[in-house]
């Protein structure tokens, strides 16, 4: 049966932190099925996406998080993966209110990169809606400035891991594309 599985998992060693450190944003259609290569012992390891040629890359520190939650239905016989991304951008500015209409006109995949090195492609086929967004100015001096986004899409299953541990070789993996940071 395709659904067994054929190995355990051992207790890890306490050697990962949790969070995020940055996001990259794949405007959708950016790329095809065929434009996506597997490892060939992991399809759930992504090795190349070809076609991509630019990323827009969100640097994060605070609160953000990205969380998976699989559903299944015994009486349906369905299983899907709802994919959650919460990210807070700081500082207001005409340029990020532009950026936040955009992102919630359209649907992204988003390349997560966790606090540990791991690269993960949320909204691999159907892209990721912004569902949520506040803009806040806080109330006391030091309260928040900025924009509280929250991405969800629905996959067939879990964020793909992408090939690479560094944002070198996240470009090796996007075959070459480019960067951009402001």
């Amino acid at each position: 049966m395709s659904c067994d599985i054929a190995n355990g998992v051992a207790e890890p060693c306490k050697s990962v932190v949790g969070g995020l450190d940055a996001i990259y944003i794949i405007n959708y259609g950016d790329y095809a099925a065929t434009d996506l290569t597997y490892d060939v012992t992991n399809t759930d390891m992504i090795n190349d996406i070809n076609s991509v040629s630019n990323v827009y890359k969100f640097e994060l520190k605070g609160a953000n998080s990205f969380e998976q939650t699989i559903t299944s239905s015994r009486d349906n016989g369905t299983t899907y993966v709802e994919q959650t991304l919460t990210v807070m951008l700081k500082q207001q500015s005409a340029a990020k209110h532009k950026l936040v209409k955009l992102l919630g006109w359209g649907r992204p995949h988003i390349i997560v990169r966790s606090r540990a090195g791991q690269f993960f492609l949320a909204g691999l086929e159907r892209g990721m809606d912004l569902t949520t967004g506040v803009i806040s100015n806080g109330t006391q001096m030091g309260d928040a400035n900025g924009y509280t986004l929250t991405f969800v899409g629905a996959e067939n299953i879990p964020a793909n891991f992408l090939n690479c541990s560094t944002e070198a070789g996240l470009v090796t993996v996007l075959s070459g594309a480019t960067i951009v940071t402001s």
